[in-house]
């Protein structure tokens, strides 16, 4: 496993150059990172360095719909994943739908209106900060009702691994992993980190990403002020997002306790089952 030196070195790569196989590929084929083939940007929370999460319980994930057999051995087999939680809309999912796999739940819940279009405006400041904690904070509003399921999935079936998953795996998908990770109890360092893990986890598909990214906002080019820092991903951008949610909620155990309805026995036992074999 690389250290968490080594690894935030490499993530810090601006998203305009690119990092050449030969440094990213071992990476990728080394925890926390898993290759699983046909998809990227797969990793295991409990393998962050610093993460206080139990390893082979929680994974997060880039888009499954193109995963080979062997990528589909890895996940039915190697890891052992009962249950798929997608956090697509459903145009995301019409063109790409998620495969059946053998053992494997598959769930997903409709968010509670369709993510807004990022205003490219709100990113020209600073490295986008207050467009990402805009961004993010709708993020976690909009799907309360997927956040409810997967963390009722914790509670009730910590014997079941699972994996989370969006298109990139980077925005909707690292918001779930920050919230794990900070009700497990994680120091911010460790959250940081697998937040900005994505910028490596996302090199095989890189320019494919920075397309959908243009069509995804309507920028007129990717030189628009404002979509660098969209597509970036940097340290500030998601402190000023955890920023938010402490202003807005009181922190994310708050959120968790006072929007999704869990008690206080629900928080332990989903804290205990996060962190103890």
């Amino acid at each position: 496993m690389a250290d968490a030196a080594a690894l935030l070195k490499l993530a810090e790569t601006d998203v305009a150059q690119e990092i050449p196989k030969e440094q990213y590929i071992p990476v990728l084929t080394n925890p926390p990172f898993v290759f699983v083939d046909g998809t990227f940007n797969t990793r295991d929370l409990g393998l962050v360095p610093g993460s206080p999460l139990r390893a082979g319980f929680a994974f997060r994930s880039g888009a499954l719909f193109q995963l080979t057999d062997n990528g589909r051995a890895v996940l039915e087999g190697k890891l052992g994943i009962k249950r798929i939680f997608d956090l697509r809309s459903p145009e995301e999912r019409s063109s790409g739908p998620d495969p059946e796999l053998e053992g494997v739940e598959n769930t997903w819940i409709q968010s509670s209106r369709p993510d807004s279009t990022p205003d490219l405006d709100h990113f020209v400041a600073g490295e986008g900060e207050e467009g990402y904690r805009e961004m993010y904070l709708e993020v976690i509003d909009v799907y309360q009702e997927s956040w409810k399921a997967i963390l009722e999935h914790i509670r009730d079936r910590p014997n079941d691994p699972f994996l989370v998953h969006c298109t990139a795996g980077r925005d909707r998908t690292g918001v779930l992993a920050g919230m794990l990770l900070a009700l497990a109890g994680a120091p911010q360092e460790a959250i940081t980190l697998d937040y900005l893990l994505s910028r490596i986890g996302t090199e095989p598909v890189r320019l494919m990403l920075l397309q959908f990214a243009v069509a995804g906002t309507k920028a007129t080019s990717q030189k628009q002020p404002g979509f660098y820092n969209l597509v970036s991903l940097c340290a500030s951008s998601w402190n000023a997002f955890v920023e938010g949610v402490q202003k807005e909620y009181g922190g994310f155990e708050q959120f968790v306790a006072e929007k999704l309805g869990f008690s206080k026995d629900d928080m332990a036992k989903i804290k205990t089952n996060l962190t103890k074999p």
